[in-house]
């Protein structure tokens, strides 16, 4: 992996990192990233035959694994599964707050119940994260990284309920790195922009479709979980000791000429205009 060639393979030696939704996507692929920096992760998720599938992953790296199905909306089940993490490898250094939920819909369309799910998962399950692993995080002066997206500052068609969500976690995210510095605890967020192969870009993306999307990230790519896992790593790490209160964009420039081209692709493709 790449990251072994920029990081010091044992950068995470000894730390445990607790990701939640660790079980797929984006966040088995922060996971993966760490665990090859020698970290011990923790991983919880809904579904668990798909965390013992991420553990047998992260253990071909080389990385101890505790996993825990947990629904983040659920405090008590967060709170157990984190004391699970702590009672087999000690308190967490690095917790990754990234169980999040999608779907395209029109705002006149949205259900209560569809913008409560989200809002609850995103929003109400950071928290639950946050607050269950403050204790840890307070004995190792430990690091928070938030997943947002650039739906959390720029406006998209269809994406109402990810982008209150996504505000509300960047807000939050500033907030405790104000009221938690004073613990040792630095709190930023990562923005990922379109990322191949992950279930997102799969439900927003019909085939035939790639180059068209591409071409609307000024980079004229697509990101790899890896990059993202970079990133992740990086802010954990001793090079950003004095990062905290901040969104990292990692998307390509996409989200600098706005939704605009974004939108209207998303139109073709989804008929929803």
């Amino acid at each position: 992996m790449l990251v072994t060639q920029l990081f010091a393979k044992d950068l995470f030696a000894g730390k445990t990192v607790f990701v939640t939704g660790g079980g797929s996507g984006i966040n088995l692929g922060i996971a993966k990233n760490f665990a090859a920096l020698g970290a011990n992760l923790s991983i919880c998720g809904r579904s668990q035959e798909r965390l013992d599938g991420a553990a047998e992953e992260l253990r071909a790296l080389g990385a101890q694994v505790c996993t825990a199905a947990a629904d983040v909306r659920d405090f008590a089940a967060v709170e157990a599964a984190m004391a699970k993490s702590k009672e087999q490898f000690g308190s967490m250094h690095v917790l990754v707050a990234g169980a999040a939920g999608n779907f395209p819909c029109p705002a006149e369309k949205l259900s209560s119940n569809g913008f409560r799910s989200v809002l609850e998962i995103d929003t109400l399950g950071t928290f639950h994260a946050i607050r269950a692993a403050f204790e840890q995080l307070k004995e190792t002066h430990g690091s928070v990284t938030f997943i947002s997206a650039g739906q959390a500052f720029i406006p998209y068609p269809w994406q109402l309920h990810v982008g209150a969500a996504k505000a509300g976690n960047d807000n939050m995210m500033r907030n405790l790195a104000m009221e938690w510095g004073k613990f040792g605890i630095r709190v930023n967020s990562i923005a990922p922009g379109p990322i191949a192969n992950t279930e997102g870009m799969k439900r927003l993306m019909p085939e035939g479709m790639e180059e068209d999307f591409k071409s609307a990230v000024p980079l004229g790519r697509f990101g790899t979980v890896d990059e993202i896992g970079q990133v992740a790593c990086f802010l954990a790490s001793p090079l950003a000791s004095y990062v905290t209160g901040t969104v990292l964009v990692c998307d390509g420039g996409q989200n600098l000429p706005g939704s605009g081209m974004w939108s209207f692709l998303l139109a073709q493709a989804h008929k929803m205009s």
